[in-house]
């Protein structure tokens, strides 16, 4: 299946003057944060980059999506996909993929060293930034993030198909590992007991950090506990994100940490339900703002299931399995 690119909104205002660099300097300036132009500058890319650099040799998309069956149904032109459950994670051990599998994955989709890799994905980019995080911690260069990720592009009609990508395969290597950008629960437990000045940002729901509920509806991964990890701030990631699914701009990024006290002064830990939309809050607080910034992917998952460590429970919620 192949669909075309409409002419509507601010492409179509671009088309109709004939001015593609207009196109990118319009689309830089509505978002701030993004890259525009020929070459991609930022952490961000925008769809009407994307749009017009979809064919560039040295650029390779990737979508990381969690819903079955979404990529093979149809994904934007060209891009490669890397399954969040069975590519991204070991497969037997709560973990990131191996280092010499990761290299595996980015050599069968013909990475190398001065390719620019786009991700992208649904759910607004949750699991696509929990990729850009497994990308960090194994050093690869120039790795951005689609902003509004499926959501953005399908709702602008872009092209998408259902051909699978195959690219010559390369012999990618992984240097230095940077562990620094993963956060374990003996962190998580240092801020709660005092003897860490980390911040903790919680950006799970509010029902989920006042403890009124485990965990939400219908979803497989629970803990025991309810409540929060001892001195964690509560930013909901749907707050760094506009209607459309991309970032909110970098100012208004700023404000909304700083009102819960995370300013980039001291080093920050984000955490949700299992790490994936903690990551995109990772990409919003290190990528886009420049912080110290540690995803816990163990995550709430990992500290609500583990014995002895203080909990804050405000609602009070007593786990009664049945």
């Amino acid at each position: 299946m192949t669909t075309t690119v409409p002419a509507s909104g601010l492409h179509a205002f671009a088309i109709r003057l004939g001015s593609t660099v207009l196109l990118a300097t319009l689309a830089g300036a509505a978002l701030g944060n993004t890259a525009s132009g020929g070459a991609a500058t930022g952490p961000l890319v925008t769809t009407e980059w994307l749009a017009q650099n979809l064919n560039r040799g040295d650029i390779r998309v990737i979508e990381v999506s969690v819903n079955p069956g979404l990529y093979e149904r149809a994904h934007i032109p060209g891009a490669v996909n890397l399954s969040w459950h069975n590519d991204l994670n070991d497969k037997l051990r709560r973990d990131i993929v191996g280092k010499q599998e990761f290299e595996k994955l980015l050599s069968r989709a013909g990475v190398k060293d001065d390719t620019t890799v786009v991700l992208y994905g649904d759910t607004n980019n949750w699991f696509a930034a929990w990729g850009a995080w497994v990308f960090d911690i194994y050093g690869v260069k120039n790795v951005k993030l689609l902003d509004g990720g499926r959501k953005k592009w399908e709702a602008e009609s872009r092209p998408l198909n259902n051909r699978a990508a195959e690219y010559a395969a390369t012999n990618y290597r992984v240097g230095k590992v940077n562990l620094d950008l993963r956060a374990r629960l003996s962190d998580a437990l240092a801020v709660a007991e005092g003897k860490s000045q980390a911040k903790l940002i919680d950006i799970r729901s509010g029902d989920e950090y006042q403890g009124k509920i485990f965990a939400p509806a219908g979803v497989p991964e629970l803990a025991i506990r309810a409540g929060h990890i001892p001195g964690a701030v509560n930013v909901p990631w749907g707050q760094a994100v506009q209607e459309d699914g991309t970032f909110k701009p970098k100012e208004e990024l700023r404000k909304l940490y700083a009102g819960v006290g995370i300013d980039g002064s001291k080093p920050v830990i984000t955490y949700c339900r299992i790490g994936e939309r903690s990551s995109h809050t990772w990409f919003a607080l290190s990528k886009i703002l420049g912080y110290d910034v540690k995803n816990y992917d163990g995550s709430w998952t990992e500290y609500g299931n583990a014995v002895g460590v203080p909990i804050n429970n405000p609602a009070g919620t007593v786990w009664a399995a049945k």
